[in-house]
């Protein structure tokens, strides 16, 4: 059995990178949902973390396929990719010794950030 073809090749490229940014993204959003619940965050202010994650997500869909068209997929899939890696450095980058309002807006941020990737990736790897 030969080397797959180059559609085969991309295909799986793509469907790895959007399910491994799946896995991580869902990761992702647990960790920061137990370690403030585990602070004894409000169930108000849990939603409240994820809500600029959804707006930017929706904000992200609406253009993310005239992106895609007007750059190409597979740099829509690396910009989504890449968005991803520097929300989870932002995550990392948040301090234990930063007030409750600074922790929580600078979560708020990365999940933002997040938000964009997600859609992004998605619509590339959809697309793709």
């Amino acid at each position: 059995m030969g080397a797959p073809s180059a559609g085969l090749r991309q295909y799986l490229i793509v469907t790895s990178a959007y399910w491994s940014f799946t896995l991580t993204d869902g990761a992702l959003r647990m960790l920061v949902l137990m370690h403030f619940f585990r602070l004894g965050y409000s169930p108000f202010t849990l939603a409240f973390l994820f809500l600029l994650y959804e707006a930017a997500g929706i904000v992200a869909n609406l253009i993310g396929g005239w992106l895609a068209t007007r750059f190409g997929i597979a740099r829509m899939l690396m910009v989504g990719l890449s968005t991803q890696i520097a929300g989870f450095l932002l995550l990392a980058a948040l301090s234990p010794e930063w007030s409750a309002a600074l922790s929580v807006a600078w979560v708020v941020a990365a999940q933002g950030v997040c938000g964009v990737a997600k859609d992004l990736t998605k619509t590339a790897s959809k697309s793709a």
